[in-house]
């Protein structure tokens, strides 16, 4: 009697773990372990923005209807990061950048882009701000943009 109720107990906590895999849930035990992995993996990570000088000259009297800055992330994230680009001048949009997901990059690689429409603006040095964010770290760099004539 005492076999059949072993392997009853046995098939029982095999059928809870196998229900627990295919419904991608996790014993309690284990998902406090999982957060506790994620949590220190999302505090050794360590990734930025390239500053690689990104600028572009454009015409004040037609600005440059599409163009597109480089988001150059080094380091290594487990998160989708989401880029974009602030501080445009007056008129100018972006329609946001590519997301770039969970991995690494140590080299000359260019993860991710963000697209923009500069309007036509007056003559004069702008800065804006290309961005990357993993939902708790946002990084930034400067992207210039200058408007003259013979650009």
């Amino acid at each position: 009697m005492r076999a059949a109720h072993r392997v009853g107990r046995l098939a029982l906590g095999l059928a809870a773990g196998l229900t627990l895999t295919l419904s991608g849930a996790l014993p309690a035990s284990a998902a406090s372990t999982a957060r506790a992995d994620a949590s220190s993996a999302h505090a050794t990570e360590t990734w930025t923005i390239r500053d690689v000088q990104q600028r572009i000259c454009v015409s004040p009297t037609y600005g440059h209807p599409g163009a597109y800055f480089l988001v150059p992330v080094n380091g290594t994230w487990s998160t989708t990061l989401t880029t974009g680009i602030r501080n445009l001048p007056p008129g100018s949009t972006s329609v946001g950048g590519t997301p770039i997901p969970p991995g690494s990059n140590y080299g000359n690689t260019v993860n991710g882009f963000v697209q923009i429409s500069i309007a036509p603006l007056p003559a004069g040095v702008y800065t804006a701000e290309i961005w990357a964010s993993d939902g708790t770290v946002t990084r930034t760099a400067p992207a210039t943009i200058e408007s003259r004539e013979g650009c």
